[in-house]
């Protein structure tokens, strides 16, 4: 009897240990199954909500009367039956499946490099008691391979960052569910904007409706105690991010933005067993981002009047809408009676005491540990484009100086604390607000003042005001072209001649369909690449234009840096970081150069430029569609790494939008959609169709317009088609390839085929490329792709061959095509 029962509880002493916190690829999760971390505060499983058939694999706290869901992996490929299953794979990545198809593609998946192997039980995935799902390689010293901390859903956990990583571009945010049981990707989102000095905003969709305040730049982390939690700030070289703690390791807080539009702190009460709300935003009035439009302020306390108030020497810009409570519009600028600028006819500032922090995407910041308020004044007051400026002191007793240009925006007046900002006004209005201003009027500045009172023959005054205007407008145009993106540093032409020894021969890069491309050595020996925008140009200035505004908002080790930008009268020039090792192009259509290549590099270079595209279709603050991504718009630095340029003709998607539709096509034969070079239609789609024939191209050393004689006269596209079906698609891998992987080669190949794919709903997206590249899922088979068509003649195979020197001869840019 006693054997009897101590046989029994052996074998039901498994189930009666506690769950276990680690997923190995001998231990899967699969549906039912739950593991816990190691002191059981969070649990991962699969749930629904309100008794739906669709489950979700996610995170929740473990002890609470209701599931608290902190984290979900697919939450937009939800799984409608109850056959779940998440696994380890042999590349070790994370592999979630359902359907009751093993075969089919995984619901959701990790994407390491994939350069470890899951043998042995080398890796694992383990719960932490932080919330945060680790996987892990054994004796790594627990660095992790991926975390789910790096990609948050709509909750920040305490340590969890919310930020920007700046050496792999990965930008941490949260977003809401689309409603309170649906946990799809929903129209809030919390994100970090670099532009100026750091800030975070609200988004409604790609719309802000909230602004926090901007903290000053700092190299060392900054924390601050505030009610019962410690926020901190980091910003350094290699990341910048925010965080917060609870005072008291035992009480729990999380951050949420909540499917209505509100972002709340939170925290767990151990008497009522509920989620009480700390703070929320936006709940008042003045929370609105821009509710008062520019050059204005809101103020909340003006309870029986209108809350906003234009600030000191502005007026509204339409009075109607302001006595209508309405002041969207914002404020101007009242006119100077003077016939001299406001900049010259005597400044000085007006205190706006008490207030938020304007918007800093117009701000320059100085950070010094000795910079006085008068430095900051006269700094301002040196620069005409100079609107207002605020001194600040750290929480080390340090003092900075913020700057503003152009137009003021989100002003919040406080009552009990706050900061006073000081707005530049002319000595006419100075003069009618004694003891308001702040400062000095410029001894210059009084002498217009005096001359312009003094009466000046006639045909001398109007000569003057003739001269005067022309001079203004000039002004005017110059800075208006000069703006492009507030935050971009801004080269003087005589800086950029000494740079490229007047742009000598000896220092041209290249010549694309913008203009020709110069090396360039700044005075502090930093090296740099001069895009200058030719004559003949079939490119403008609005893709001049448009190229600023997109790369100054984007941040990703794959796409190229844009450090500036020159703008001289008719000279218009983009100032890049350089890339020693020049375009993709130079390499894989070299006969010489191309035998550095081997399989591992063009690899990675693949896997990169895949990356940059999915960053830009999906994680980047914008939709972005490239529309002339090729070989020679790849550019390579020192270690070979993939960085995408040439943004001139990137369009930006807005919220939902899938498509677009165009008359004027631009883009490059050979890498173009059918449905976009016929139709004039593009989308992400369009993207992935360049992104396959490059992929070919890395894959066989060879163009996409080579003209083949084997069978059909067709091209590499069309060639690769035909020998796959042949079952001979390895006779298109580049014969300088010493060794490769075969099964890898291949598996691009299939890859490469499925992108170019004639439909546009057959084509795979950019995070489905990314997942079949790093993962060894299986592919579905490629349908017969775009272009299959025949040559009428082609030319000798020696003058193709003589051709492929060190530049594409893929260069045609269209300029405009009508669509059939």
């Amino acid at each position: 009897m006693f054997l009897n029962t101590l046989l029994l509880l052996f074998f039901l002493l498994p189930f009666c240990t506690s769950s276990r916190n680690t997923i190995t690829p001998t231990f899967p999760i699969e549906f039912g199954d739950t593991i816990s971390s190691r002191e059981n505060k969070f649990e991962l499983g699969f749930f629904n909500r309100a008794n739906s058939s669709n489950w979700y694999l996610g995170i929740w706290y473990s002890k609470q009367p209701e599931k608290t869901v902190v984290w979900v992996a697919n939450r937009d490929h939800p799984i409608n039956d109850t056959s779940g299953v998440l696994t380890i794979n042999g590349y070790g990545n994370l592999v979630l499946f359902g359907g009751n198809n093993s075969d089919a593609l995984p619901v959701w998946s990790t994407s390491i490099n994939g350069t470890v192997t899951a043998s042995h039980g080398s890796i694992s995935a383990q719960l932490l008691d932080t919330g945060n799902l680790v996987l892990v390689e054994e004796n790594s010293n627990g660095t992790p391979l991926w975390q789910s901390f790096d990609y948050p859903t709509d909750t920040l956990l305490p340590g969890m960052k919310l930020g920007l990583n700046r050496r792999t571009g990965l930008q941490w945010f949260i977003t809401s569910w689309k409603s309170q049981d649906d946990p799809g990707t929903g129209d809030y989102s919390y994100k970090i904007d670099l532009a100026g000095s750091p800030q975070f905003f609200l988004f409604k969709n790609l719309t802000k409706i909230w602004r926090s305040s901007p903290w000053p730049y700092r190299s060392e982390p900054s924390t601050q105690l505030v009610d019962a939690n410690i926020y901190s700030y980091v910003d350094n070289q290699e990341e910048v991010y925010y965080t917060v703690f609870p005072t008291k390791p035992s009480t729990l807080i999380r951050t949420v933005v909540n499917n209505t539009g509100s972002l709340q702190l939170l925290e767990w009460s151990q008497y009522n067993f509920r989620w009480d709300e700390f703070w929320a935003t936006p709940e008042y009035r003045c929370d609105a981002y821009g509710g008062c439009g520019i050059n204005s302020k809101c103020s909340p306390d003006n309870i029986n009047r209108f809350m906003c108030e234009c600030l000191p020497g502005f007026e509204p810009e339409s009075p109607t809408n302001w006595n209508q409570r309405n002041g969207s519009d914002g404020c101007v600028r009242k006119r100077v009676t003077s016939s001299m600028s406001w900049c010259q006819n005597g400044e000085g500032f007006l205190t706006v005491a008490r207030v938020k922090r304007p918007d800093t995407s117009k701000a320059a910041l100085w950070w010094e540990t000795r910079v006085s308020g008068r430095e900051c004044e006269e700094a301002c007051l040196r620069n005409c484009s100079c609107t207002a400026f605020m001194s600040i002191e750290s929480n080390e007793g340090q003092i900075g100086c913020f700057t503003w240009y152009g137009e003021l925006m989100d002003i919040v007046e406080y009552t009990d604390f706050g900061l006073d900002l000081y707005i530049r006004a002319d000595s006419k209005y100075l003069a009618e607000n004694p003891g308001k201003g702040k400062g000095f009027l410029r001894q210059k500045g009084m002498r217009a003042v005096l001359i312009s009172s003094v009466a000046l023959s006639l045909l001398l005054s109007v000569a003057f005001a003739y001269w005067w205007l022309k001079k203004k407008q000039k002004t005017k145009h110059e800075h208006d072209e000069r703006r492009g993106d507030p935050n971009l540093p801004f080269f003087h032409l005589s800086t950029i001649i000494a740079a490229t020894d007047n742009f000598s021969l000896a220092n041209k890069l290249g010549q694309g369909g913008f203009g020709p491309v110069h090396e360039g050595q700044l005075s502090n020996g930093q090296k740099i690449a001069v895009k200058r925008l030719s004559h003949s140009s079939g490119q403008g200035l609005e893709e001049f234009k448009n190229e600023i505004t997109l790369i100054a908002k984007l941040q990703h080790r794959n796409l190229v840096k844009l450090l500036g930008f020159c703008i001289h009268r008719e000279e218009k020039m983009l100032i890049y970081e350089y890339m020693p090792n020049k375009s993709l192009d130079s390499f894989i259509f070299d006969q010489t150069r191309r035998s550095c290549l081997d399989w591992r590099t063009r690899f990675d270079i693949i896997i990169g430029v895949a990356r940059g595209l999915l960053y830009l279709h999906q994680d980047s603050r914008l939709r972005i569609i490239h529309r002339d991504l090729k070989a020679s718009n790849v550019l390579l630095d020192g270690e070979m790494t993939p960085k995408i340029s040439d943004f001139g003709m990137a369009r930006i998607f807005k919220g939902d939008q899938i498509q677009d539709k165009t008359n004027r096509v631009v883009g490059t034969y050979g890498y173009m959609s059918p449905e976009y070079a016929v139709f004039g239609k593009f989308s992400t789609k369009s993207d992935v169709f360049s992104f396959g024939v490059l992929l070919l191209e890395i894959v066989s050393g060879i163009k996409n317009n080579h003209c083949y004689r084997q069978g059909s006269s067709i091209n590499l596209i069309g060639h690769v088609w035909e020998l796959w079906k042949e079952d001979r698609a390895s006779d298109i891998v580049d014969s300088l390839l010493e060794s490769y992987v075969p099964d890898e080669v291949l598996r691009c190949i299939q890859i490469g085929l499925l992108c170019v794919q004639e439909k546009v709903e057959d084509r795979p997206t950019m995070s489905v490329v990314v997942l079949m590249l790093s993962s060894e899922i299986a592919l579905p088979c490629p349908k017969r792709p775009a272009y299959m068509f025949r040559k009428s003649s082609c030319p000798d195979t020696d003058s193709v061959i003589k051709d492929q020197g060190s530049h594409s001869t893929n260069q045609v840019t269209i300029t405009k095509i009508i669509p059939r």
